[in-house]
């Protein structure tokens, strides 16, 4: 009995010791700084001081942003605020997704224009550090700047002595519904979540010094939806000045949505609703019931898109910013690089899998070459055979799976928008391939969409449900936060930790291969990429 009430007391001892060790918010003075509304108070963990949920504009449903209301004495930002409401994730149903993702959905509100921020302790110290605002993923309709463990600042900030923000943003039919057929108030609804945006990076610019970082440095990145969203900044013009360099992973957005199409979904919306005489409603009506009725509109719309012979390829996550003639007046990168950021350096790439059929799909993971050949013949019928020519050039020693999971969205998008960026002759711009392969859950991962980002924010044991956690995963982490930190101080990634990276240019597109061992190879996949663009060019007739 003795023993284990002596075992009990260790234990008890050991979950106390382990809950007071990380954090450290001993008084509303501890970690404290002042922005323009107010003074704020958040937390130091291990030379860091943290702040969570700070307001950074404040907006009525489908309109633009306004300032954040002021207050008075010291605010607690020591949590997470509240996330855009959104539909629920459906990954949660995949065990081994679940698992390795492990996702943090937090808490719905739509009070949800809020910012994190990671700064070395030393504060506002006159430092001007290196400020990285991460844009999350999710496309335009879901996601928050903390719903990865791989999004944490604390190891980034730590490492390269710069500030880190992540955020949240209106996002689905509350960011992006398009109203302006009912009224003048309404004009920019379609770009709403475009604004949250906007006013967060001018909250960051107007409020670095507070966190000792560098107005006038200010790097944004983000992933999938986040990519998207460095892409369409670059040509918002109410962005010009307020980020000096931009990262694009995986999400490299060409185009966007039309007014037509998306002045058309919100008709739609608002007929479902039977509303079209009393338009004002939708602000009052419950998000659940709105987003119900957004859902069907939006099904309907695609089913006359297809019966109209459109391939409603703008309807992929169902809500996106819209060219408006006014809030973004162009295609982001369609109609040529945008001249407002002409002087931005960029890092673009992707990860070798992205959306690996054999990650979701068991049967898959084992598959011969009988049996990947079966599969890719659905998708290249008659062009299978010069596919598998192709591939093996790019790609030589593939495995079978290789040809299934190969990527023929994100990759070619990235070239394609390498290509217009360098050709404009302005800043430089870089190119990567993640090709590196998680250990985890027997290899399942591969180098799946999102398996890069615990490696830039050197997050890999943080995240090691996704990583593993091991030496290897450390060592590539230790190289790419290197090179991002690199590119978010001097618009460069070189390091001395990797070859020399060149920069990009359409005739060489040299590309940085981010594995165990890292290595430049030029054009390794042109003609693979050029084959399939033919092949699904002829599909579009």
């Amino acid at each position: 009995m003795k023993k284990h009430i002596t075992s009990l007391a260790l234990l008890a001892l050991a979950l106390c010791s382990h809950a007071a060790e990380p954090r450290s918010a001993i008084s509303t003075t501890d970690a404290t700084t002042t922005v323009e509304q107010g003074r704020i108070a958040g937390y130091t963990e291990e030379g860091i001081n943290i702040y969570k949920g700070v307001p950074y504009a404040k907006a009525e449903r489908f309109m633009a942003p306004q300032p954040a209301d002021k207050w008075e004495g010291t605010r607690s930002c020591r949590n997470y605020g509240p996330t855009c409401p959104q539909a629920v994730r459906q990954g949660w149903q995949n065990d081994e997704i679940a698992f390795a993702f492990n996702w943090d959905d937090g808490y719905p509100g739509e009070d949800c224009l809020r910012a994190n921020i990671w700064t070395p302790a030393k504060g506002a110290d006159g430092a001007r550090r290196p400020v990285m605002v991460w844009l999350h993923g999710g496309g335009f309709a879901t996601g928050s700047g903390q719903e990865l463990p791989g999004y944490d600042g604390a190891n980034l900030a730590r490492k390269g002595d710069v500030v880190v923000v992540t955020l949240n943003h209106r996002l689905n039919v509350l960011g992006f519904l398009d109203l302006s057929d009912f009224g003048p108030e309404y004009a920019s609804s379609g770009n709403a979540g475009l604004l949250d945006l906007v006013a967060a990076l001018q909250w960051v610019k107007n409020n670095a010094e507070a966190f000792g970082g560098d107005p006038d440095n200010i790097t944004i990145f983000g992933q999938s939806g986040g990519g998207g969203k460095v892409s369409i900044l670059c040509a918002t013009p109410a962005a010009k000045g307020l980020f000096h360099k931009a990262i694009v992973q995986s999400g490299s957005t060409l185009s966007t949505m039309t007014s037509d199409w998306s002045r058309r979904i919100g008709r739609a919306v608002v007929k479902e609703l039977g509303l079209e005489k009393d338009v004002k409603k939708l602000s009052s009506l419950p998000y659940t019931e709105l987003l119900a009725a957004a859902n069907r509109a939006l099904a309907k719309v695609r089913a006359e898109v297809e019966a109209e012979g459109g391939t409603g390829g703008a309807f992929i996550f169902g809500w996106a910013p819209t060219v408006d003639g006014s809030v973004l007046p162009r295609q982001p990168f369609s109609e040529g690089a945008p001249e407002q950021s002409r002087d931005i350096p960029m890092l673009i790439g992707t990860t070798k899998c992205e959306f690996s059929s054999t990650t979701y799909v068991p049967m898959l993971r084992g598959v011969d070459m009988a049996g990947a050949r079966a599969f890719v013949e659905r998708q290249w019928g008659k062009n299978t055979d010069e596919y598998i020519k192709k591939y093996a050039e790019a790609y030589p020693g593939y495995q079978p799976k290789d040809i299934i999971d190969f990527d023929t969205t994100f990759r070619p998008n990235a070239v394609k928008q390498g290509n217009i960026k360098a050709e404009q002759k302005g800043a430089p711009v870089y190119m990567y391939l993640f090709t590196w392969e998680s250990p985890v859950l027997d290899g399942i991962l591969r180098s799946t969409h999102c398996m890069e980002i615990p490696f830039v924010f050197n997050n890999s044991k943080i995240h090691a449900s996704m990583t593993g956690g091991g030496v290897e995963a450390d060592a590539l982490a230790e190289k790419m936060s290197d090179a991002w930190l690199a590119f978010a101080r001097t618009g460069n990634p070189n390091t001395p930790s990797l070859p020399s990276w060149p920069q990009y240019d359409a005739k060489k597109r040299a590309t940085m291969f981010f594995d165990n061992e890292c290595s430049v190879r030029n054009g390794h996949d042109r003609a693979l990429l050029d084959f399939v663009d033919k092949v699904q060019n002829q599909k579009s007739f």
